[in-house]
């Protein structure tokens, strides 16, 4: 079942509702960024701790990269909301 539409919307997000051809050109080059040898390298290193770790395919936390550039468990909403917009 679908989600339902929010209310109140940030204005990236409401730009690519009211413009289809903006949203499909933005889904267009996330495709071609996520292809790259760089990014396919980077999801299979987590993926590689993950499966090490025990956690893979179980839900649960993520594996987080620090800034001294190692990685460790992390909550998802933690890991995933670094780096975005205050609300």
């Amino acid at each position: 079942m679908a989600r339902k539409p929010m209310k109140k919307v940030k204005k990236s997000a409401q730009n690519y509702r009211d413009n289809p051809k903006s949203k499909a050109k933005k889904a267009k080059y996330d495709t071609a960024y996520h292809a790259t040898p760089e990014r396919k390298k980077y999801r299979a290193g987590l993926a590689k701790k993950r499966r090490a770790a025990g956690i893979m395919g179980k839900g649960g936390k993520d594996i987080s990269h620090t800034k001294g550039g190692g990685t460790t468990k992390e909550s998802p909403s933690k890991n995933r909301a670094r780096n975005r917009g205050k609300k």
